[in-house]
């Protein structure tokens, strides 16, 4: 490529619309079902007993004292570590993925793609995997508080109060699911953005 050439290379890029990185990524995640349903799954079961914790708290208790206050900071101690833990996870898991796709990626910004087209692909992959991953961590953490509660004969604990307070929860548990994945996911989207094409097409997995 001549000095010319490379002066004019950014005039050649294309401003592809947010509908085409939707397929893509739908696509990508079609394609890379497997590691998707791994990372989906890091986030299911931290957010499963970060709502198992909060779903517990609903629930009034009979006994009073330091003892149950120690206990409950126990387990929001041990649903943050868990939250903690599936952070690191997901963010291995998406720089996996990047490392997997280098040609991919390669081919793209030969092809004109720009580096916020790069980035746009992996929030949106991250986004669905949180959002999904997040919905059902919640339903299942809630079911088995609510299955225990019922089996242990205290459905008169599950009023009307408990529900409301589900409600609140999920949308807590949703929205600290999809944040952290989001988050995760930066470090991803940047090393993408910023690979040169020359040497990502060189690149071997």
């Amino acid at each position: 490529m001549t000095a010319t050439d490379s002066s004019h290379a950014p005039k050649h890029q294309i401003q592809l619309p947010l509908s085409k990185a939707w397929e893509i990524s739908l696509k990508s995640i079609k394609i890379r079902f497997l590691r998707s349903l791994i990372t989906a799954s890091g986030i299911l079961l931290g957010i499963a007993f970060f709502s198992f914790v909060r779903a517990v708290n609903l629930i009034p208790l009979h006994e009073t004292g330091s003892a149950v206050v120690a206990e409950q900071s126990r387990h929001n101690f041990l649903a943050v570590m868990a939250l903690l833990v599936c952070f690191v996870g997901i963010m291995n898991s998406m720089l996996m993925s990047v490392t997997e796709r280098f040609k991919e990626i390669g081919t793209m910004k030969c092809l004109g793609a720009l580096d916020k087209f790069i980035v746009t692909l992996f929030f949106i992959e991250a986004g669905l995997m949180g959002f999904f991953g997040s919905v059902l961590g919640w339903l299942m953490g809630w079911l088995i508080v609510v299955i225990t509660q019922l089996l242990s004969g205290g459905a008169k604990e599950l009023n009307g109060m408990f529900y409301k307070g589900s409600l609140l929860q999920a949308g807590e548990s949703i929205v600290i699911g999809l944040a952290m994945t989001l988050v995760a996911s930066i470090p991803t989207a940047v090393r993408a953005a910023q690979m040169p094409p020359a040497m990502a097409l060189r690149s071997e997995v």
